[in-house]
């Protein structure tokens, strides 16, 4: 019997439920807890201050992943909060103030977040009301891409009116390769410098493309342009880099990610500088080189990034330190990756995804040895559906 006419049961029970009661919901309801936040928010708030101590004035903190409402982390590690980041820059909140983007683009053509299914220009004024609950006030909106769009004005204007600071960044022509040009006054040097007071700051954004890489780059190059000691470190809790490989939760990153073609491996510069297993995805490890030779180029010449060989050591990530059992958390994976798998069924029969997604997602449920049917709602669901149908219930029941 084909999955495809079964996965909208599946896909009901997980996504359409109110945010508000899936925050609510505990892991003790329906399995075992596998994440201890308190033990990694005290490793990981640690590590982000060692980190700013490698450089001296300020730390550029690239804030990858969701910065509230994380369903993913909570669902591949049963116990973690889903809103553990704003927990983690609360204790860190003497030392933070945050910069948050969005791209023009993005805004210009209605690109729509999955997670709220909200515009983003809406979802950027939601976040940071959030923000602002959370006692985290963004410092400044930077609006990347910009190239004149009327959206991206009206977004401006309707946060300068709510107080809110905003900056505009263009395109830098030849960005990422041209290092020679990016590293220069016509480069860098034409984007706004946003003033910030604090040591750490935590650069996020509404989504992928959002353009926190190069506003924080940007920010680094004026810094060590007016002689302020800068640097610059990414955070993001998937992969987790030292598990291994294949482990079930860094496969489930893989199938939360298949719609876009990311994968693990691993990250060869950490292997060959250090002697050690790390893990990291595609696209992190292809874009090193040149992110390190941006770099070198922002500290001068002669000086390259302090203790960073690799792009793992780019990373501040102390996920793995959360984890306090194996066994609950790889189970919670794989149902994940089923649930992925069945979404992006149920997404193809509606006519919006790819068959290669799917095959992807169906490759990596194979990977892990688990089938549709140890996806908890699925029997129950495809029972109801059989009754139902027996029963002449239906769209013409």
């Amino acid at each position: 019997m084909s999955d495809a006419p079964f996965a909208q049961f599946d896909n009901i029970l997980e996504n359409e439920l109110n945010p508000a009661a899936i925050q609510q919901e505990t892991p003790s309801m329906t399995q075992p807890i596998g994440f201890d936040n308190e033990k990694y928010l005290a490793q990981q708030s640690q590590a982000i201050i060692d980190r700013v101590a490698m450089f001296g004035d300020k730390l550029y903190l690239e804030f990858g992943g969701k910065l509230v409402f994380d369903y993913h982390a909570a669902r591949v590690l049963p116990g973690y909060d889903p809103n553990v980041k704003i927990k983690l820059l609360q204790r860190l909140a003497d030392k933070v103030e945050i910069i948050f983007c969005v791209s023009a683009a993005d805004v210009a053509k209605g690109r729509i977040r999955g997670d709220f299914g909200m515009t983003y220009d809406v979802a950027t004024l939601k976040t940071l009301d959030d923000m602002r609950d959370y006692g985290l006030p963004v410092s400044a909106v930077s609006i990347n891409r910009f190239t004149g769009q009327s959206a991206a004005i009206q977004l401006k204007n309707k946060l300068e009116r709510r107080g809110q600071r905003v900056f505009l960044q263009g395109d830098i022509e030849g960005y990422p390769n041209d290092v020679d040009l990016i590293v220069s006054d016509a480069g860098y040097g034409q984007n706004p410098y946003i003033p910030t007071s604090k040591p750490i700051v935590v650069v996020t954004g509404a989504g992928p493309g959002s353009g926190k890489m190069a506003t924080a780059l940007s920010l680094m190059y004026h810094d060590h342009r007016a002689g302020r000691g800068a640097g610059f470190a990414k955070f993001e809790t998937f992969p987790i880099w030292n598990l291994p490989l294949e482990h079930p939760v860094n496969v489930a990153y893989e199938a939360a990610t298949a719609d876009i073609g990311d994968f693990n491996m691993v990250d060869p510069f950490h292997l060959a500088a250090h002697g050690e297993i790390a893990i990291n995805y595609n696209r992190d490890v292809e874009n090193y080189p040149i992110l390190r030779s941006i770099i070198s180029h922002i500290l001068g010449a002669g000086r390259s990034i302090p203790h960073y060989e690799s792009p793992t050591d780019m990373g501040v990530n102390c996920a793995g330190a959360g984890i306090v059992s194996d066994d609950a958390v790889s189970d919670a994976a794989r149902q994940e990756i089923v649930r992925r798998y069945l979404r992006y069924n149920w997404e193809y029969t509606l006519g919006v995804e790819r068959k290669e997604t799917v095959d992807r997602a169906r490759a990596l449920m194979q990977q892990v040895e688990v089938k549709v049917e140890q996806r908890r709602p699925v029997v129950p669901a495809r029972e109801a559906a059989a009754s139902a149908e027996a029963a002449g219930k239906g769209n013409h029941g």
